[in-house]
């Protein structure tokens, strides 16, 4: 490619360091300190849509604790009254720092050698039946407020026992959460700020202690003296380090139950490492201020399929969050922005002269190795130093509209009149991925829409359902495909298959086989017919070296005009799917077209071409005209076979290359092609209905046959007497007789009575047969006259002779000579002969 956009260019990087300074300026760019995900492995956050993409069932442990209540007789509890929490994430309960109940929810006080608080709801489901009455104070159910204050002793004493943890008062005590439910678990929640959302939410309403007991690379800290140097989720057992906090819970009396359980667990899209929901600082992007702005602008999108617009992008859109854009990554681009070591103070850049101009140093490159050496001083006096992050890859991918312009510093104007672009295409999991990133920032920075129409597929899996992996190795070769099959063959395959509708499909190398038999063979069969009989005498009209059969769209022959009404029906039912952005709708009529072009039109045209007369010319004329027009209409689907045709029929004042050829118009046609098309397929019908009655009777179709009668009541059909001839030559009859005082059902009956002439008819048509196979073998084209010798039982040799001028018109033969067959020879029925041939 002469003119990629890549992401790492220092033009690119700087239009992006522009947005970030515009979206900054704007209010639409913070930085907080929130529970995101992250890749402990990577070391790094993910966005939204990056967490999405990784979801799998997984097994897991979940747990059901204690958490010994302190002082339960200022609450009118009895003594050794616990509270039961359960959790899916064992290895978070060393970071908890409190319980949260549910105001209106209703709980139960059992009674026993240990007394446990949980929700009614939950109750039974946990299966706690205790034969003792329930005991709750003043004789009233419990409900949570009713425990809100209460205290409780920590399962792991790391951290509560340093009094100088801030907010350490109000660690480890019971509070209302808004959040918790009775759908799950007990209806008490385990609170670790440093792992949930929601878990923060709450810290920060109640100043909760923070308590983060595991590093960004998913290790145990050292203060976590039992622990200490565990990987929290081991990629090679996820399970390991749960399965010591249970052992630890058990051993110290604060295990309730455990179970196993199987759950959808998020893991790194890059990877596969389980990611962990941790709390870290992080630069967004404020989407909830402004989607209003992107649900109005989406709203001049179309897609396809259609239901995607309401659907998976526009709930995606629905759900959207505000967006991290900041990684702790080398190679991206960077964060523009420089912090005074002293103040605190921020500055964002939005180009390298920007910086320039502060720091006195050229900058020609934007990544971390170069800026990050780029220090001046603050108002203050202090050192302004870069932060250390970098951008999303997604933010860079969601600058292409105008970062690949280098806007604003270049190209303004053209970019007006790109943006939103026409056309863009992508498979169904970028609905939450480029697409959704592309509208953001341009609905954030422009206020519209990054693109007009939309193409979503769906995703190729393996022939076994399975994703594509090379790991597995469960995919052919895709290059091998090609070399095998053509890029034509699996190109068309892809097309006309549900991906490109948003479907997910299985890939199948006998898929594309078929493909390319069907069309590509087809087509190259029938290129290669035209180029057999076409004129041979070059004309000046078509002096590039193609054939003097000039196109021509006037023939009057019903087989032409079908062919013509055809291809403009093709015509339109292509440029209808195209022009919607529905590729399976554009290319599924082709295979269709293939079919009634090979194996009907130019199957009964086969004699006529070979003739030489006025009639031949005007198929071969017609078939140049379809051909030409065809590769047009192929171009996009099967773009190597439409140059390969375009050449071959193309005329001296043509463009040098379909490619650069005009889409087809509309042709005006000087007969009804709707009259026309409804009498071919009235006349292909019953010919199917008279074959049937051929196979089931168990006579072949070289076997003439006497008669066809077809009984059909409708109105007078057009263009009848021009069909009849091409259903009786389908047929192999004599006569067709058209019956038009039946009912109301077309029906068709044929007479399968074998006369001795029609037998004789038959075996001369098995014998031009086997003679014509004989020319292909010795390698003679149609215009090469041969000499024949026959030799045959005295019987075969009389029907030779009465119908040798038919033989010798149908096999090109100049010289036949006949002789006693003496030995054995090939028997066809009642006759037995043998032959042999030589060119002229």
């Amino acid at each position: 490619m002469e003119n990629p956009y890549r992401t790492m260019d220092f033009a690119y990087m700087e239009s992006e360091w522009w947005a970030f300074k515009k979206l900054y300026d704007d209010g639409l760019i913070y930085e907080d300190y929130r529970s995101m995900h992250i890749c402990p492995r990577c070391e790094t956050t993910l966005s939204q849509g990056e967490v999405a993409e990784g979801y799998r069932d997984v097994k897991d442990i979940s747990v059901t604790v204690k958490f010994k209540i302190k002082n339960p007789k200022e609450h009118d509890l009895p003594e050794n009254t616990y509270l039961l929490a359960w959790t899916t994430t064992p290895w978070t309960l060393p970071g908890n720092v409190a319980l949260a109940v549910g105001r209106g929810i209703s709980y139960d006080l059992l009674l026993g050698e240990e007394n446990l608080i949980l929700s009614s709801q939950q109750r039974a489901k946990l299966g706690l039946f205790y034969e003792g009455p329930e005991i709750t104070p003043a004789g009233k159910n419990l409900k949570g407020k009713d425990l809100i204050g209460l205290e409780y002793e920590p399962l792991f004493d790391y951290y509560s026992k340093d009094a100088s943890l801030k907010n350490h008062a109000n660690g480890w005590k019971v509070y209302a959460g808004d959040f918790v439910t009775t759908e799950t678990g007990t209806g008490i929640v385990h609170i670790a700020p440093a792992f949930g959302e929601d878990d923060m939410s709450l810290s920060k309403k109640e100043h909760l202690p923070f308590v983060q007991h595991v590093g960004i690379d998913g290790v145990f800290r050292p203060e976590m003296n039992d622990f200490a140097g565990m990987q929290v989720k081991p990629i090679d057992d996820p399970q390991a380090t749960d399965v010591q906090i249970i052992k630890y819970l058990a051993h110290n009396g604060l295990l309730f139950s455990k179970e196993k359980i199987e759950h959808s667990y998020p893991h790194c899209w890059r990877c596969d490492t389980p990611l962990l929901n941790y709390a870290t600082s992080s630069w967004f992007v404020a989407v909830e201020k402004i989607k209003d702005k992107l649900m109005k602008t989406a709203e001049n999108i179309e897609w396809s399929p259609a239901h995607i617009k309401a659907g998976r992008f526009g709930e995606w859109l629905k759900g959207a969050r505000d967006w991290s854009i900041s990684r702790q990554r080398f190679w991206a681009n960077t964060i523009p922005v420089w912090r005074c070591e002293a103040c605190k103070a921020d500055r964002v850049f939005g180009s390298a002269l920007e910086l320039e101009k502060v720091s006195g140093k050229k900058v020609t490159d934007l990544h971390k190795d170069f800026v990050d050496d780029v220090t001046f001083a603050c108002e203050c006096g202090g050192l302004m130093k870069r932060v250390p992050d970098v951008l999303d890859t997604w933010f860079d991918s969601g600058s292409v509209p105008f970062a690949i312009l280098h806007y604003p510093k270049e190209n303004k104007a053209t970019f007006k009149n790109r943006v939103p672009a026409d056309f863009i295409a992508e498979a169904q999991d970028q609905c939450r991925a480029w697409f959704y990133y592309q509208h953001v920032l341009m609905g954030a920075l422009f206020g519209k829409e990054a693109f007009k129409h939309c193409i979503v597929t769906g995703i190729v899996l393996a022939e076994d359902g399975k994703k594509m992996s090379k790991k597995l190795n469960n995919y052919p070769d895709p290059m091998d495909i090609v070399d095998t099959y053509g890029a034509d063959a699996l190109r068309l395959y892809m097309l006309s298959s549900p991906v490109v509708q948003a479907e997910n499909m299985s890939f199948t190398e006998s898929g594309v086989d078929e493909v390319a038999k069907k069309n590509i063979g087809r087509l190259g069969n029938v290129l290669a017919f035209y180029k057999l009989y076409e004129d041979p005498i070059r004309s000046s009209a078509s002096s590039n070296g193609a054939g003097g059969t000039l196109r021509s769209s006037k023939s009057e022959h019903v087989l032409d005009r079908w062919i013509l009404a055809r291809v403009a029906a093709l015509i339109g039912e292509t440029t209808d799917g195209y022009e919607k952005y529905q590729l399976d709708r554009a290319v599924r009529p082709l295979a269709l077209f293939i079919d009634d072009l090979s194996v009907w039109y130019l199957r009964r045209s086969r004699e006529r071409v070979k003739n030489g007369d006025a009639d031949s010319k005007a198929a071969l004329a017609t078939l140049r005209y379809v051909l030409h027009t065809l590769s047009r209409i192929i171009a996009p689907s099967m773009p190597f076979l439409a140059e390969h045709i375009f050449q071959e029929v193309r005329e001296d004042e043509d463009e040098e290359s379909v490619h650069l050829a005009s889409w087809p118009e509309m042709p005006k046609l000087d007969f009804d092609a709707s009259a026309v098309l409804a009498v071919m397929l009235f006349a292909r019908n019953f010919v199917t209905m008279a074959l049937m009655q051929r196979s089931e009777a168990g006579i072949k179709v070289r076997q003439p046959l006497a008669r066809l009668t077809i009984k059909h009541s409708g109105p007078e059909i057009p263009f009848w007497k021009e069909v009849v001839p091409l259903i009786a030559d389908e047929i192999n009859v004599k006569e067709v007789v058209l019956d038009n005082s039946a009912g109301d059902a077309s029906t068709v009956s044929l007479d399968i009575a074998l006369t001795s002439e029609l037998k004789e008819e038959g075996f001369v048509r098995d014998f031009v047969r086997e003679v014509q196979e004989a020319r292909k073998n010795a390698g003679l084209n149609p215009h090469d006259m041969a000499r024949l010798t026959i030799l045959g039982t005295p019987s075969t040799l009389k029907v030779i002779k009465k119908y040798a001028n038919v033989i010798q018109s149908a096999t090109k033969t100049k010289e036949i000579s006949f002789s006693a067959l003496v030995s054995e020879g090939h028997e066809v029925g009642d006759y037995t002969f043998k032959f042999t041939l030589e060119k002229i």
